[in-house]
């Protein structure tokens, strides 16, 4: 018969099961306590209403709620895909090419993970504000920054650095033979990208996108610094919360923005490890 195995902490023994069981604890501790509660405290916060739980028919049925809704997934689809497109394509050469200055250019690449979103949002505002640099060297009222193109561009500004660096990080794990091999056989450089960079890269790229849409769908600070006309959910959940005192709709639309997002970051994960899956 089999004797378990036996873990020493200093003067402390204990089984292995009784170690993972200890080290189970605190993850368990840390989800129920700022995971499971709150989130079922919002839920149940939701249905406090005259409407009780019907208020999520009442969200569908209120166009305000529904175009901002569609409004807030539009942006972030939009951001996703071009943060994308910009850090696929600049991430590539960052990896294939080294240049003086290299380092630097990535350290200002990355350098928006160190701002907060008011921050950005402020730097918007200096760009394309009505006193932005935009309208001072262009006169005639060029100001965007207080449009969805404004917010679209605070969005990418933040979004761009996180899929990079996962882009980044993938591109250096990429076989260099595979594209010699494909160089070999006289393939040309749109399809080496198309059928060999592209494919391996897939993985990372569809959870890198995951994040920029979760990201840009909850994103606060640079909606509540730039959002003066424009209505997104996070938005739209703060000024029921603070000035309509409507807790059972901000707790009803926070259900909602986290649904959809973990909705598509469930989608991304499948179709991720249907990736990996097909390329192992």
């Amino acid at each position: 018969m089999l004797r378990p195995t036996v873990v020493c902490l200093g003067i402390i023994c204990m089984t292995q099961r009784q170690f993972l069981l200890l080290c189970f604890l605190p993850l368990a501790i840390f989800t129920l306590a700022f995971l499971a509660l709150p989130l079922a405290r919002l839920i149940l916060a939701s249905s406090e209403s005259e409407a009780g739980w019907a208020i999520y028919l009442k969200i569908l049925q209120t166009p305000r709620y529904l175009s901002t809704l569609l409004q807030t997934v539009l942006v972030s689809v939009s951001v996703t895909f071009a943060a994308l497109a910009i850090s696929t394509t600049a991430g590539l050469f960052l990896v294939r090419n080294t240049f003086p200055g290299r380092s630097v250019l990535l350290s200002i690449l990355t350098l928006p993970l160190a701002f907060p979103g008011v921050v950005v949002g402020f730097m918007i505002i200096l760009l394309g504000g009505r006193q932005g640099l935009v309208n001072q060297l262009l006169p005639g009222h060029w100001v965007f920054a207080y449009s969805v193109f404004g917010l679209f561009l605070g969005y990418i500004y933040f979004s761009i650095p996180r899929v990079l660096l996962t882009v980044m990080a993938a591109a250096e794990k990429i076989d260099p033979a595979l594209e010699e091999a494909a160089l070999t056989l006289g393939a040309p450089s749109y399809r080496i990208t198309l059928d060999v960079l592209l494919p391996a890269l897939a993985p990372a790229l569809i959870a890198a996108g995951a994040i920029a849409f979760a990201t840009a769908m909850g994103a606060f600070g640079t909606a509540f610094t730039l959002a003066t006309n424009i209505d997104v959910l996070p938005m739209v959940i703060y000024t029921e919360f603070t000035l309509s005192a409507n807790i059972a709709m901000a707790s009803a639309l926070s259900v909602v923005l986290g649904l959809v997002t973990w909705a598509l970051l469930l989608i991304a994960r499948s179709f991720s490890g249907t990736t990996v899956a097909a390329g192992g």
